[in-house]
């Protein structure tokens, strides 16, 4: 495996990430921001963002498989979620627990969540990036 995730002595351990991933693959494998579209692009979850961060996720997922990766392979996520609140953390995880059980896996690689103001749709709620390194 190319990537071993590490929650380091003297960092805080979050149960839903590892604060760092070491890479020692020969292959990148950047996806581009997946938002809540299925694959005729109709948004999937209008107004309701845990339904998007789960299809942001599988849309990761599928993108991943196609370039011969898994959430395995992940060394970075970027979460991009609109006028974020804390109170919105429930559904985000909410959200990433429906599509592990989908996808049969945990993502788990370090991860940043964001908030802004807009994105490219704006029924779209939440947009999610991946970093893979594999062998």
């Amino acid at each position: 495996m190319a990537i071993t995730l590490v929650n380091p002595a003297g960092l805080p351990e979050i149960d839903v990430y590892r604060q760092v991933s070491v890479a020692s693959g020969t292959r990148l494998v950047f996806v581009a921001g997946q938002v809540a579209w299925d694959a005729e692009g109709a948004t999937v979850g209008a107004g309701d963002l845990a339904a998007q961060v789960e299809q942001c996720y599988v849309n990761v997922g599928t993108a991943l498989a196609a370039a011969g990766a898994t959430f395995a392979d992940v060394a970075k996520l970027n979460v991009h979620v609109v006028d974020w609140t804390p109170d919105k953390m429930p559904l985000l995880l909410d959200g990433i627990a429906r599509a592990s059980a989908r996808l049969g896996v945990t993502p788990a690689a370090p991860a940043t969540l964001l908030g802004v103001a807009a994105l490219d749709v704006p029924e779209h709620l939440v947009e999610v990036e991946a970093t893979a390194v594999v062998d």
